[in-house]
């Protein structure tokens, strides 16, 4: 059954959304959230049971999907006297998805939308209510269901910067006077009732996080995993925990005025945006050693082309910037080339509107690092 939600008051805690701009998209949230608890038990149960069948074919991008709207519902949230009100059988059983979209490339995300919203404009009421209720379970259960939810975590904006991504060491938090930093600690877990006690072993640096199984990386770049593969592997997940949550806003935009959503994606946004430039750091410091090594064997005397790896905080994902070092060609390694490149580059990155303020930041930030590695 979906979760009952006191009203929502968004803080700083969670910053972009001010409550003028959402106050109607919270008043709609309320608005789903009053009539579901409306209805009956049996049926509050049967959209659930709808609702995850739906939601797992979204986050799976299905071809297609069926779901079924309950046979009564109540649609009068002001009078709770009132009896529910029969759906048509015939409008019971939908489909969503098949051979047209597929070839007019509509993906089932956008298909289910528009359903949706056909289902919601229908003249019979109790359609229309019962469409918006699945719709609502649904995102819902996105939200509250498929994702696990993590600590209370408070992250700072560095200078330059646009996203919150580098946590704040909470005063209740406990000092590795006894264990190494490497070691691992258990972690009392109560942020949620309910959900008992926690034993869960994390290294420090993780947790200050919001889910520490995802940490790959502490605060001074030293990778906590067992390699860079591993890494990769938590950066996906993250990728997919934020991908869901955007999908249930797709499908739904008043869900940002729900509390649980922007807690998960606070703190799942900036433990990303933090770890996936550790890597892009780690993976140019690997980049380094690998030309130093070719130099010093003589095997960089036919050109020098690098793929300097970057975290975009706009699309949220890995991608490299290009260039050229040395033309091909039979011309002897100088490490005062890399040095001319890097300092080459840095000026077009500088001026490279298409990236926001805080990935020229960080791409700056490792050119520099490439030009020092390489000056002397």
């Amino acid at each position: 059954m979906a979760r009952k939600s006191e009203p929502t008051k968004l803080s700083s805690t969670h910053p972009g959304l001010a409550d003028k701009a959402v106050s109607h998209l919270r008043q709609e949230y309320l608005s789903h959230q009053e009539l579901l608890q409306i209805q009956s038990p049996l049926v509050q149960r049967f959209l659930e049971t709808q609702a995850s069948a739906v939601a797992e074919a979204v986050i799976q991008n299905a071809s297609q999907v069926r779901f079924t709207l309950p046979d009564r519902v109540m649609v009068h949230k002001e009078d709770a006297e009132a009896k529910p009100s029969n759906v048509p059988k015939e409008s019971r059983e939908q489909m969503t998805g098949g051979l047209i979209d597929r070839i007019t490339g509509t993906d089932l995300r956008t298909a289910l939308r528009l359903r949706f919203s056909e289902l919601e404009q229908s003249s019979n009421r109790a359609v229309s209510v019962s469409a918006s209720l699945l719709r609502h379970v649904i995102v819902s259960y996105m939200v509250h269901n498929m994702l696990p939810s993590g600590r209370s975590v408070h992250y700072e904006v560095e200078q330059g910067e646009e996203i919150p991504s580098v946590p704040v060491r909470s005063e209740g938090e406990p000092e590795s006077a006894i264990t190494a930093p490497s070691d691992a600690i258990g972690m009392d877990e109560k942020e949620e009732a309910g959900r008992g006690e926690l034993l869960v072993p994390y290294v420090e640096a993780a947790r200050r996080f919001y889910l520490p199984q995802w940490i790959a990386f502490d605060d001074q770049g030293k990778l906590l995993v067992g390699g860079v593969n591993e890494a990769e592997a938590h950066i996906a997940s993250m990728q997919r925990y934020l991908s869901i949550l955007h999908a249930a806003v797709g499908l739904a935009p008043y869900m940002v005025a729900d509390e649980m959503y922007q807690r998960k994606r606070y703190g799942i946004l900036g433990q990303l945006v933090n770890q996936g430039r550790a890597l892009a750091r780690y993976e140019v410091g690997e980049i380094i050693h690998t030309i130093q090594k070719r130099a010093a064997s003589n095997d960089l005397n036919r050109g020098l082309s690098l793929s300097l790896p970057y975290f975009n905080d706009q699309t949220l994902v890995m991608e490299n910037y290009n260039f050229e070092v040395i033309p091909a060609g039979r011309i002897m390694f100088i490490p005062a080339f890399v040095v001319r490149a890097a300092r080459e580059q840095e000026v077009k990155i500088a001026q490279d509107t298409r990236l926001s303020q805080s990935t020229r930041k960080h791409l700056l930030a490792e050119l520099s690092t490439l030009e020092k590695a390489f000056r002397k």
